[in-house]
């Protein structure tokens, strides 16, 4: 098949991107797009037996599904999924499936393994693009698609499935299954950096490698996860390609956007903006291995917006009524996305066609507008702080931090935060006292003025009372003890996540948990600085 120029995808390019810009400022909720999302989608999830069982049928009404089909989860599914791997048919979506997105997961979770028919494959090339055109819309010009697009995701080295028998099933990085099936003009005239690295399964390996064949291209579009554009920077630095207070514009004139997702970009946002140099725009994308959920097409304070018509169908349980012990029978608190409200806290459930059907993300969103639909990100469900009923998110801790080493000049390089049962670490008793929160937090080297534990602590407890007024009350009514910080020393992070083999990539570590696993792991196997 013939590739097209890139002198007509360029100008293609320019019709586009001005005819996005007039349908997003038309369609203000989409609840057209979502009818049709999901009257496409019901006909081939009522062929997967398992949905057929679970009362699914053709030509099923929204109100009908939302009443009678439970909500899921992936444990609900995952020994369909088994069967999957091993050749079974027509079982969550009409045929086979030999492809499989391995979610990066947080630090010891478990792998869900997502498939990837060929039509959940088109959705993420759908959205991927109409996102680029949601930023040049946004910007008011085409220049990121003048040169090539540098991505920093997964490697395309797929694994084989064991035992699968004679049926061939592979797992891999949603990224890496991304970029080798990607449209033959993407990989000709855009894809970076190029197949052969794509293929380097290390981390530190593959980013250096990265970053040695992209130093002389032409480099219009950067795409990773915020850690992973540092350590890009970390490298052209260590290399001498990029000099200590050099810039990427300097280094790519032609460089227009940053596109980041998978973590909240305000720990490192000072430290990018500063790498990126004057010029250089920031575009957030919100994806998972389950979906392309949405994109920013406005001011990043005004939140992402849904991509409500590229193939996905969204339910919203509010939070208020999630109960993990009685999910099944939940399925007429889910509403649609034409019934949301402004400020309420959302669980995100989704049926896609990857054969997902009301199927419970996870993830907790807040629609800061509903016309058009734009949402922020809180947190997931299993990732809150809540030993103590403080209901604190991911998101709250987050910018707490950023807050407070935004004040005082300490760059972050990552954190976690962990309740500390019973009493203090000196040993003392707590008296009414339920316990308190325990930070371990690594700060960027070189910050001009280190703090102690003993410093930082007041601040960060001021702030999240600030932030949250349910923490607020626990510390004001005695029921939580001030916070007990612990500086870490560099590299403790990245020591941890290589330890699950969840070094770079995709990978992250979670910001919160309310048990201790991780923090025990942390205090017990790596050192830590003097507070």
């Amino acid at each position: 098949m013939a590739v097209v120029p890139k002198s007509l995808l360029t100008i293609g390019a320019g019709f586009l991107s001005g005819r996005e810009a007039a349908r997003l400022k038309k369609e203000r909720n989409n609840g057209a797009g979502q009818r049709g999302v999901f009257n496409s989608l019901i006909p081939h999830l009522a062929q997967g037996f398992v949905w057929a069982e679970a009362g699914l049928m053709p030509g099923m009404e929204y109100e009908a599904f939302r009443e009678n089909v439970p909500l899921h989860t992936y444990a609900d599914i995952a020994r369909h999924v088994e069967s999957m791997k091993r050749g079974a048919e027509d079982v969550l979506w009409p045929g086979r499936c030999s492809l499989y997105a391995v979610t990066s997961g947080t630090t010891g979770a478990a792998p869900k393994f997502i498939p990837m028919p060929e039509v959940m494959l088109a959705h993420f090339r759908r959205a991927a693009v109409d996102s680029i055109f949601w930023y040049t819309a946004r910007i008011g010009n085409t220049r990121a698609l003048k040169g090539r697009h540098l991505g920093l995701g997964g490697t395309t080295a797929l694994a084989r499935i064991p035992d699968t028998g004679d049926f061939e099933a592979r797992a891999g990085d949603l990224t890496g299954i991304a970029a080798l099936h990607q449209p033959a003009w993407s990989e000709k005239h855009f894809y970076e950096p190029g197949a052969k690295v794509a293929l380097i399964a290390e981390w530190s390996e593959r980013i250096a490698a990265i970053s040695e064949r992209a130093a002389p291209l032409d480099i219009t579009l950067l795409a990773g996860m915020p850690e992973g554009v540092v350590n890009l920077v970390e490298s052209l630095r260590d290399t001498g390609t990029l000099g200590a207070k050099a810039t990427l514009r300097e280094l790519w004139p032609k460089l227009d956007c940053i596109v980041h997702g998978g973590v909240p970009i305000a720990p490192y946002l000072d430290e990018l903006t500063a790498a990126a140099g004057d010029g250089v725009n920031f575009h957030e994308v919100y994806v998972s291995s389950e979906g392309f959920i949405a994109a920013q097409d406005a001011d990043a304070s005004d939140g992402l917006r849904l991509m409500a018509d590229a193939g996905i169908f969204f339910e919203f349980l509010p939070l208020a009524d999630h109960d993990e012990s009685r999910l099944h029978n939940l399925g007429s608190k889910a509403i649609p996305l034409s019934e949301v409200s402004e400020g309420v806290d959302y669980v995100m459930v989704i049926t896609t066609p990857a054969g997902l059907v009301r199927y419970i993300l996870g993830d907790i969103v807040r629609f800061v507008s509903t016309e058009p639909p734009r949402i922020t990100y809180l947190g997931q469900t299993r990732l809150q702080l809540n030993a103590f009923t403080e209901h604190v998110s991911e998101k709250e801790l987050t910018d707490t931090l950023v807050s407070v080493c935004r004040r005082n000049g300490w760059n972050i390089v990552n954190f976690h935060v962990a309740p500390f049962f019973g009493g203090t670490s000196a040993g003392t008793s707590f008296g009414k006292f339920q316990g308190r929160h325990e930070w371990w937090v690594e700060l960027r080297a070189g910050t001009i003025v280190t703090p102690t534990g003993p410093v930082m602590a007041p601040e960060l407890d001021a702030e999240l009372r600030r932030q949250n007024k349910t923490y607020d009350a626990k510390r004001r009514d005695g029921f939580l003890e001030a916070p007990y910080v612990r500086l870490v020393m560099p590299g403790v992070f990245a020591q941890q996540m290589r330890h699950h083999g969840k070094w770079g990539g995709q990978n992250k570590m979670p910001r919160c948990q309310s048990d201790r696993t991780i923090a025990d792991e942390l205090g017990s196997a790596l050192q830590f600085a003097k507070d």
